[in-house]
Formats: C-alpha cells, sequence, structure tokens
C-alpha cells in the first residue's frame, strides 16, 4: 500500500518524525504499519510526548507491543503512562516476559493499579474493553460547577460523551447527563435538574463485547457506563472502543468461516511456520472426511460402471448441495450473532430451511433437465437412448440434495453453539465436505429408482 510519505528517503527516525510533525495521526499509523518495528520504535521516541501517544493509542498501529519492546524503557514507560487506560492494558496483555513485569514495575502506583484492574477481566468482556478515563461528579454539583470540572479535566479524560452523576454518600451511579445537555443547562441550576428522568444504561464487566455493542447500537449511544454488583461505576465502554473489538472478532469469524484458525499477526508477517499450523489442522479434518466420499464412490462402483454417464454429473450436484449449505450456514451464522434467532428457534429454522431447500433445489433441477434436454436435441453430446430418465434422475437429485444442503447448512451452527463451539467454526469447507459425502448417496439412490431395469 502505498501512502503519501516518501518512507526511503528518510530512512532515521528524527527524519521521520519531522518528517510527520503536521500529518493526520492515520496518516502516521498507516505509514509506520509499513516500516519494520525498530524503525517504529526511533519514530515514537522522537515524536513529541502528545503525538506519539495520540499514534501509540490509536487501535489501527500494528505491532504495539513490539514496537514498546523496543524503545528506550524510559519512554516507553512515559508514553503507557500517557496513553489511555484501556490501551495501555491491551498493549500489557499482548508483551512478553520479562519486558512485561519490567515495564509494569515501573509504572506509577495509581497508573498500575489501573492496568492491573483492566487485566483482570477476560478478553473480549466489558471489563477489558472499557476505559477508566471518564468524567463524574456527584449529585450536589450545579451545571456551571460541572462546567469548570470539566475545563480542567479534560486533557486527562479519553472522551466526554457524558457525565456520571454519583451519589454524594455511596458514590453509586444516578445519572448520566450528556454534554448537549449540560451545555443547554442553566448555570445554578442543579445538575439533577437536566438530567433525563429515563434508567441510564448501564453492563456489567464480563458482559460479552458483542452484547455491549448489540446495547449500544439498540439505544443509539455514544458510551454506555460498566457498573459492578453495587451500582460503583468502573468504567465507560465508548462507541469506538466497540467497533475496534467488533473489527478484530470480524476477522476472526472471517478467517474461521475460510476453515482457518485466527491468524495472531497480519498476513504478511506470519511466519511460515505458524501460517502451516494455522490451516493444516482444519485441512486434515477435511481430507479426512472427505474419504468418506471416496469410500461412497467405491460403494457405488457398480452402478458407476454400468452407467458412466452418472459420474459426469457428480461435480454439479456435489457443488449445488455444498452452495446451498454454505448459503444457509451463512445467513443462520449472522442471525445468531445478531441474536436475531436463538438456539431454542431450530425447529422454526428447520421448517423454513426445508421448503426453501426444496424449491431452490427444483429450480435447479428444472434447469439442469432443460440443460440435458437441449445438448440431447441440438447434438452437442449423446446421453443415449435413456437420457430422459437421466435428466429426471438428475433433477430430482437435485431436490434433494439441495434440500439436505439447506437443512445441515442451517443446523450445523446451532449444534456448534449447543456444544460449546464458536457458531463461526461450521465453515463452509466443513459444510461442503459434509454435502459431498451424504449428497453421493443422495445422488445415487435416486439414480437406482429412475435408471433401474434400464442402464442400472
Amino acid at each position: 500500500m502505498e501512502t503519501k510519505f516518501d518512507l526511503i528517503e528518510t530512512p532515521g527516525g528524527v527524519d521521520r518524525a519531522a518528517q510527520f510533525a503536521n500529518e493526520h495521526v492515520a496518516d502516521i499509523v498507516e505509514a509506520l504499519n509499513q516500516l519494520p518495528d525498530e524503525t517504529g520504535a526511533d519514530v515514537l521516541a522522537a515524536l513529541p510526548l502528545d503525538r506519539a501517544t495520540e499514534v501509540l493509542d490509536q487501535p489501527g498501529l500494528e505491532n504495539t507491543s513490539e514496537i514498546v519492546k523496543r524503545l528506550p524503557e524510559d519512554r516507553a514507560v512515559e508514553l503507557l503512562e500517557a496513553m489511555s487506560a484501556d490501551r495501555c492494558a491491551d498493549i500489557f496483555r499482548e508483551l512478553s516476559e520479562p519486558p512485561r513485569a519490567r515495564l509494569l514495575a515501573r509504572l506509577s502506583p495509581d497508573v498500575r493499579e489501573v492496568v492491573k484492574h483492566l487485566l483482570v477481566y477476560p478478553e473480549g468482556s466489558a471489563g477489558a474493553i472499557m476505559t477508566t478515563e471518564f468524567v463524574s461528579v456527584l449529585s450536589t454539583a450545579t451545571v456551571s460547577q460541572t462546567l469548570h470540572y470539566i475545563r480542567v479535566v479534560e486533557r486527562t479524560r479519553e472522551t466526554v460523551y457524558s457525565i456520571y452523576v454519583l451519589d454524594p454518600r455511596t458514590h453509586q451511579l444516578l445519572t448520566a447527563v450528556t454534554l448537549r445537555q449540560l451545555i443547554a443547562g442553566v448555570p445554578d441550576d442543579p445538575i439533577l435538574s437536566i438530567a433525563p428522568p429515563r434508567r441510564t444504561v448501564s453492563v456489567d464487566p464480563l458482559m460479552d463485547q458483542e452484547d455491549v455493542a448489540r446495547l449500544i447500537g439498540k439505544y443509539d449511544l455514544l458510551a454506555v457506563p460498566v457498573l459492578d454488583e453495587k451500582d460503583h461505576i468502573l468504567g465507560i465502554v465508548t462507541i469506538d472502543d466497540v467497533l475496534d473489538a467488533m473489527v478484530s472478532e470480524s476477522t476472526e469469524d472471517a478467517q474461521k468461516f475460510g476453515g482457518t484458525e485466527p491468524l495472531d499477526e497480519p498476513y504478511m508477517e506470519i511466519g511460515f511456520i505458524d501460517m502451516l499450523k494455522k490451516r493444516a489442522g482444519w485441512l486434515c479434518i477435511l481430507f479426512l472426511a472427505e474419504m468418506l466420499t471416496a469410500w461412497a464412490m467405491q460403494y457405488f462402483q457398480a452402478e458407476l460402471e454400468k452407467a458412466i454417464v452418472l459420474a459426469l454429473f457428480i461435480p454439479l450436484v456435489m457443488s449445488s448441495g455444498g452452495n446451498s449449505g454454505s448459503q444457509a450456514t451463512s445467513l443462520i451464522i449472522r442471525a445468531l450473532a445478531l441474536r436475531e434467532i436463538r438456539l431454542r428457534d431450530w425447529w422454526r429454522v428447520a421448517l423454513r430451511e426445508l421448503p426453501t431447500g426444496a424449491v431452490l433445489g427444483a429450480i435447479l433441477g428444472v434447469i439442469a433437465v432443460v440443460r440435458i434436454a437441449a445438448w440431447q436435441w441440438l447434438g452437442l453430446f449423446d446421453y443415449g437412448v435413456h437420457w430422459p430418465r437421466i435428466a429426471l434422475a438428475i433433477g430430482f437429485a437435485l431436490i434433494g440434495i439441495v434440500t439436505f444442503g439447506s437443512l445441515s447448512g442451517a443446523m450445523l451452527p446451532f449444534i456448534l453453539k449447543r456444544i460449546g463451539f464458536d457458531p463461526a467454526s461450521a465453515s463452509a469447507p466443513f459444510v461442503a465436505t459434509l454435502v459431498d459425502v451424504s449428497g453421493l448417496v443422495i445422488y445415487f439412490s435416486v439414480a437406482l429408482v429412475f435408471l433401474r431395469g434400464t442402464l442400472l
């Protein structure tokens, strides 16, 4: 990928830092992603502290833990303390030992305590992606006092989407006031007078980030508070935190759906051995499953020898079943992810996919019959005197295979989710392999019905 920067003529970190001085942070991140980690560390060491912090805070910056390891330790500590707490915790999750323990020990006690607190929460939870840098005031404050407080602390807060109002005695969250409501308020009025009457939407720190994303989308929020069991606010999850997490989650699901384990590094940077490890497992499983296809072919060897014409249509009917299964799997995985359907809805999905698969199979069957008839009449290929029976066998086999493919493709995500696996693991190759084996049995069984006493 090309950028607006000439990355070759300015090899030094100081020179590059000067080059980046007045550029947008997103452009700097894009340029640094093309450079070796050592050079990225040199640039961050040479940039002014606030500018380097802004760059390191960007989720799009790759290999942040490697870059931090290559920084002078004093500079690394300085940057880690200046950046947002949630991004700092993300870097510590990726850091290996001993740099992880050494840098953590050098953080100031307050920052170290916050980072340790965030590291306790499991990856993919609301607690893991929340930021502890939010604006809160006691309910006794006035509008003008709150505005003054925001001016004082603004630079130390990641965002100021809302102001969280706390009980002066228990420090429990009472309500949230948006910045717009605050600006429009009368200066001497109490903060509670401009608070909305509705209940404040909040989440548990262990809630899955996908559920947090759905909640933010449902209520059209910019941020949602994370509360403990006593309604004390632990932090907030902002919409950009959720978007970053969802991009990462979608990437993992896409890789799983393609039949590989999720890649821990960008494609061009992952090692050859690691790439083999990520891909070999699934390929071996699929290869062993495909051996059942060879077994099915051997089982119907006599029929193939008598009617070799049937072999011509095996790729056609197999691919149709696999395609219909992949379609159904994609739709169901997405519907499960969006909570449009739940596990208990499996029977409703089955009742929907059965007629859908049958009609889709019938459409393909008609096309296949017309194609065989056209080739026979036009003299493009001679299927023999029993070509009408062959055409009907292919047509009805397609109905059965596409129906089975749609049903199995729709049910597989339910089965995997029920036994605790990620439904995205019901990848297109896995569904195609399943349909290949069962499709051959359906194909030859239908052929036996239509061609018995003639070719078979």
